[in-house]
């Protein structure tokens, strides 16, 4: 059983667990390096078109070979260091436009027209890293990982219905990986962060009681009944049922049921260097009739995310000036869960066998 107060040590910028207990107080600063991180849309590459990315202070060139399958290469020629994504790209490998030396889509060198015939130099043993790249819930996701093949690592997260429309919102929060995901698992700032009419009319906190289970690299809040005050769930009719699972490394899955209509609000942080996050918000729906929403949801979700980038920046600049957090009472447990589950998947990582969820079954009580 976890307690309920701790005072995780920040370090460099982030969070981590008290050093004593860490399993490398480094390693728990950083995000885990060998998971899925959300990169952007899948629609964001078609054809002969690339997309330049960061993730984790390092350089990608996403596209499609000439199957439509993705890729994802360091962008990086490593010649001179010009972005390949600045390119051409033909469909079968990538031209740099400094020096027009090639690169096929597996990252090895094909060609360096430069070369006189005189040249001696063996070009097939230059290389820029490929990243294994998936493809799921509209969205195409990374493993920054470079070690062997296979581990055991979480899903990239599925839909699991087939949606009428989708919804995306994408913000950079200049805060660490840590404090922009413990924001997808911290009940208690919901009331006071994202109190808006359309949301969250009640001023009245209320003391939640939800009962939480361990899941595959994480937790679900239980399937529940939820209010039908709020114009969003209104909208579904009938009585929703919610069911809010998070899975490392930084993943969101909120399912909102009523009867056979599906909704389902997902999030995912994505580390971009040191204390700057992506936050990707997507919102899907198996009602063809909401898509006339589309445009009135994207701007609430805007505003609802950035609620949460104006006081996550706020609480790092606090955070960078005096490193140290308390969490306290049971709203804050589910913010040590996430430090556990980190440190857990580190030493499966460091003892090469599979992840096991340190979590066990536990109802919580927060206000809220």
């Amino acid at each position: 059983m976890l307690s309920n107060t701790t005072r995780p040590d920040p370090g460099d910028g982030g969070i981590a667990p008290e050093p004593d207990t860490a399993l490398d107080p480094d390693a728990m600063r950083r995000p885990l390096s060998d998971a899925w991180y959300c990169v952007g849309r899948s629609d964001a590459v078609s054809g002969t078109r690339l997309k330049a990315v960061d993730l984790d202070g390092e350089q990608l060139v996403l596209g499609r070979d000439a199957a439509g399958q993705p890729f994802a290469l360091r962008d990086r020629c490593p010649h001179r260091g010009m972005a390949l994504s600045k390119g051409r790209f033909d469909g079968e490998g990538l031209t740099c436009p400094f020096h027009g030396w090639r690169f096929g889509l597996d990252g090895r060198c094909r060609d360096v027209p430069t070369l006189s015939s005189s040249d001696q130099a063996d070009f097939s043993k230059i290389a820029v890293q490929r990243f294994p790249v998936r493809e799921s819930a509209g969205f195409l996701w990374v493993d920054p990982y470079l070690g062997p093949a296979g581990g055991d690592v979480p899903a990239p997260p599925e839909l699991g219905f087939e949606a009428a429309g989708m919804a995306v919102v994408e913000l950079v929060v200049e805060a660490s990986f840590d404090l922009t995901t413990l924001s997808l698992v911290d009940p208690g700032h919901v009331a006071f962060v994202h109190d808006s009419w359309w949301f969250r009319p009640s001023k009245t906190l209320r003391e939640k009681v939800k009962t939480f289970t361990p899941t595959p690299h994480g937790f679900t809040m239980t399937s529940h009944g939820t209010t039908t005050s709020s114009p969003v769930y209104k909208l579904l009719g009938g009585a929703p049922q919610v069911e809010i699972e998070f899975r490392l490394p930084g993943v969101r899955l909120e399912r909102i049921e009523a009867g056979a209509k599906r909704v389902a609000n997902y999030t995912f942080a994505t580390p971009l260097g040191r204390n700057r996050t992506m936050l990707t918000n997507a919102l899907y729906w198996n009602m063809p009739a909401l898509s006339l929403l589309k445009p009135v949801a994207g701007v609430l979700m805007r505003q609802f995310l950035t609620q949460d980038q104006q006081v996550l920046q706020h609480a790092q600049a606090g955070l960078d000036r005096k490193p140290t957090m308390v969490l306290f009472g049971q709203g804050d447990l589910p913010s040590q869960w996430y430090f556990r589950l980190k440190r857990e998947a580190l030493t499966a990582q460091a003892e090469g066998r599979a992840f096991r969820n340190p979590l066990a079954r536990q109802e919580l009580r927060w206000r809220s």
